[in-house]
């Protein structure tokens, strides 16, 4: 019985969640429910849940982890600024005599947005209220239109700054360190989460790239889905176009520079960077006379309560992952990926295939704290680069915000869609993107140097 005891811990919590139990308490419910049960049967040792106050400890005076708020700050402060708005009317003047051009513009919008704000709840719904109804109105296919504002939505999860790399690289970094000490290595090498910022950069593009391109074809193969903007709506010609367009994108540019660039460039932790990008994005509300006390505190409490719901997800699954392994769980997983057909191939194959099918049902944020530290030290045994499988599971974890019956992203466009627009419609739309995800997923799989080589060029590692 007690060899499955961790199996029935995730099962047990797969059901719990899916109950609709807050997820932090899920997991820490679920894992004290289980020691308990380990301790009147004998097969727990109490003294794993001793490391619990360490565990918490260490959460409170990580450095890294102060960027989540920080970057949740900037985020939330540049979407009260109407930055969306200018950029979404911008990009449709540019590309609108293009056929297919409002969906180009959609997809380079959630791509800036991404880079300079991260959150894919306010960029879906903004660009649903402000792009949807246009879209639509002008003759759009609405899959094709819900699709790509849903995935041009989530592009803030792979795109740097972004949340889920800063949770990833801290994970990361743990499990690389114990990776290697479990090879013998004393004196572990590190990875950062400006390694991974750095190494996410052209596979971000790239999806841009691809997403783009699909448009660009459907717009080709069938014209009626995606047609251009009428002459009479083009209201922005030559010059007028080109000073608009440098009053819109130059200051969120300079802010992405700024916070980006002084990573890339080590003249900043990812916290310091987030910090120029939290005061940058108040004085780009204040360029845009939309900094007031109002608007501050609104920012402040949405900071809060966004920074409360991860901070208290990963205090459960700390909790989950101690009782976890006091079952025996790492070793259990280790057995199973280490005897897995094809070598490291077959057990990152297995990895990627079961966090794939977990982002059905579970949150991006969970899968890091609880699938990732488990799974991580035992593929990084296996000579894989952390700065390519922590780029890989970012992708793969994006993908768990388009995934019907629970992807985020379509409940919030669900949320902020005409009534006319099926929900069948959302579903259908999003699927092309997630073949498109799969196939980033493949091609990086295939050239993990899409990953590897611009930070081995930057950092010379």
């Amino acid at each position: 019985m007690a060899e499955f005891m961790p199996l029935l811990m995730f099962l047990a919590v797969g059901l719990v969640l899916l109950s609709g139990y807050p997820v932090a308490f899920s997991l820490g419910g679920t894992a004290l429910a289980f020691a308990l049960l380990g301790h009147l049967t004998g097969t727990f040792d109490d003294a794993f849940l001793q490391a619990l106050p360490n565990r918490l400890y260490g959460i409170m005076s990580n450095v890294t982890l102060i960027a989540v708020p920080l970057f949740v700050f900037m985020g939330v402060m540049l979407e009260r600024s109407k930055v969306a708005d200018q950029l979404l009317d911008t990009m449709s003047a540019l590309f609108g005599p293009l056929r297919g051009g409002l969906g180009i513009s959609v997809t380079v919008v959630g791509m800036l947005l991404a880079a300079s704000t991260g959150i894919v709840g306010a960029t879906v719904v903004t660009m649903g209220l402000l792009s949807l109804p246009t879209m639509l109105r002008r003759g759009y296919d609405p899959r094709l239109a819900t699709g790509t504002i849903c995935a041009s939505g989530t592009l803030g999860q792979i795109i740097p700054p972004s949340i889920i790399l800063v949770l990833l690289g801290d994970v990361l970094a743990s499990a690389y360190q114990q990776a290697q000490l479990d090879m013998g290595i004393f004196a572990p090498e590190t990875v950062s989460v400006g390694d991974l910022f750095t190494g996410a950069l052209i596979p971000g593009l790239l999806l841009v790239a691809l997403y783009i391109a699909y448009v660009i074809l459907i717009a080709w193969r069938q014209p009626q889905r995606a047609p251009a903007l009428p002459a009479t709506e083009r209201d922005l010609h030559g010059r007028e176009l080109g000073l608009r367009i440098l009053k819109v994108l130059v200051p969120p540019l300079i802010l992405i520079v700024l916070v980006l660039g002084s990573i890339i460039a080590g003249a900043a932790t990812p916290t310091e960077a987030a910090s120029v990008g939290a005061v940058g994005a108040m004085v780009l509300a204040a360029f845009q006379r939309r900094l007031t006390w109002t608007t501050l505190r609104e920012v402040m409490r949405t900071t809060t309560e966004v920074s409360s719901m991860v901070f208290l997800i990963l205090i459960g699954a700390s909790l989950f992952s101690l009782v976890f392994r006091g079952f025996g769980g790492d070793d259990l997983v280790r057995d199973l990926l280490t005897d897995l057909p094809g070598g490291k191939a077959g057990a990152l194959l297995a990895v990627m295939g079961v966090m794939f099918l977990l982002g059905f049902i579970l949150d991006f944020i969970e899968i890091t704290f609880v699938v990732v530290p488990i799974v991580a030290p035992v593929l990084l045994t296996m000579d894989i680069s952390p700065v390519w499988l922590g780029v890989m599971i970012a992708i793969n974890l994006q993908t768990s915000f388009l995934t019907p019956p629970f992807g985020f992203a379509l409940f919030y466009l669900r949320g902020v869609a005409p009534k006319e627009v099926a929900t069948a419609d959302i579903y259908r739309g999003v699927m092309p993107f997630i073949a498109i995800q799969l196939l980033a997923l493949a091609l990086l799989a295939a050239w993990p140097e899409l990953a590897t080589w611009l930070p081995d060029r930057i950092y010379g590692d």
